[in-house]
């Protein structure tokens, strides 16, 4: 679960005539379609060009009932096209604060030789958003963050964007949760999902769950229910109870622990206090900065040997460190490797 910023560097929890407006379109342009392109039931209303690979596009989202953003990072000579060209395509989920823009301001992914092949798909997601299309006491509805992501933008971005069908998913924090349990629920949609400090198994700390979202002033029964009253729900988005449905696919797993690592500074502080996070009968260890990243270790290391014995191809990277982007950006290129390999006809 991603993350308040709290000072430098800190993360705590939460935290045809399309083709001619293309070639229209210069570095920092914004282009307003003069007829939306759709995409089932949403719509490409806005196009911002920035620099030479970077497109923003504002998303009339039904899903979820407003305006939302997505940055496309293209490949090499995308512009120049041909209609039925297609690449493959890496979709990066945001953290819990939903900012989709990190991935390139802040990790510098534009900059990776290894993907100027690749049409890299990052769409936002609301604050909190669990990559899950919530509950809402049973009358469902917005927030869908789940539809959003697949149902609404993977199709425009296949439709007018020229992304292909071979795909491969990626996420921070609760985007790392989203990356395996897409791929665990929607069999076939991703050869290969990678988790860099996910919440990956959160019926293991439902109370971490209830806690972040009271600590928000969000209703938590609202996402999934309660989890001992509606345990079905919390099971069919919890990758441990999917992980028959990841067979033969490539997981990657990275967490740090939550004490001092290489990457933090000296004198970081601890992460805010959020009440009900830990676990009082289990407290963390006094050289715990970060409970937070700390909860999402033990729920990773829980979760590999589940995915391994189901047969998933797992690779699990656990380090020393806090839930701070520093990390998530060190393994996301770690990780760069087996998910375009997984890309490969």
């Amino acid at each position: 679960m991603s993350a308040f910023s709290s000072g430098p560097g800190r993360r705590l929890l939460l935290r045809g005539s399309l083709l001619l407006a293309i070639g229209a379109g210069g570095a920092g342009q914004s282009v307003a379609l003069p007829q939306a392109v759709s995409g089932g039931d949403a719509e490409v209303v806005e196009e911002t060009f920035s620099g030479r690979r970077t497109v923003d596009l504002v998303v009339r989202s039904v899903a979820l009932a407003r305006p939302a953003g997505v940055r496309l990072l293209t490949p090499e000579n995308w512009h120049a096209r041909r209609p039925v060209q297609r690449w493959p395509v890496l979709l990066l989920l945001p953290g819990g604060d939903g900012d989709h823009l990190a991935w390139t301001r802040d990790y510098g992914i534009q900059d990776l030789p290894a993907l100027r092949h690749t049409l890299v798909v990052m769409p936002e997601m609301p604050l909190f958003g669990f990559c899950t299309d919530w509950w809402n006491h049973g009358d469902g509805g917005p927030p869908a963050v789940e539809t959003f992501h697949l149902r609404e933008v993977l199709p425009l971005v296949e439709r007018f964007y020229g992304a292909g069908t071979r795909r491969v998913v990626a996420g921070q924090s609760q985007g790392g949760f989203g990356a395996v349990s897409y791929t665990a629920r929607h069999r076939g949609m991703f050869r290969a999902a990678a988790s860099y400090s996910g919440f990956v198994h959160p019926l293991q700390h439902p109370r971490a769950v209830r806690a972040a979202m009271d600590y928000l002033g969000l209703e938590w029964t609202a996402l999934w229910g309660d989890p001992v009253r509606q345990r079905a729900i919390w099971q069919a988005h919890d990758p441990a109870y999917l992980a028959h449905r990841l067979t033969r696919i490539p997981v990657w797993l990275s967490c740090g622990d939550g004490r001092l690592g290489p990457l933090d500074p000296p004198d970081t502080p601890p992460d805010e206090h959020i009440p009900g996070l830990e676990d009082p009968d289990a407290p963390f260890p006094d050289d715990v900065l970060s409970p937070t990243e700390a909860v999402m270790r033990e729920e990773n290391e829980a979760l590999a040997p589940v995915l391994r014995a189901a047969g998933a191809l797992v690779t699990t990277r656990f380090h020393a460190g806090t839930h701070d982007p520093a990390y998530w950006s060190r393994e996301f290129r770690a990780s760069l490797t087996t998910l375009l390999q997984a890309l490969r006809p």
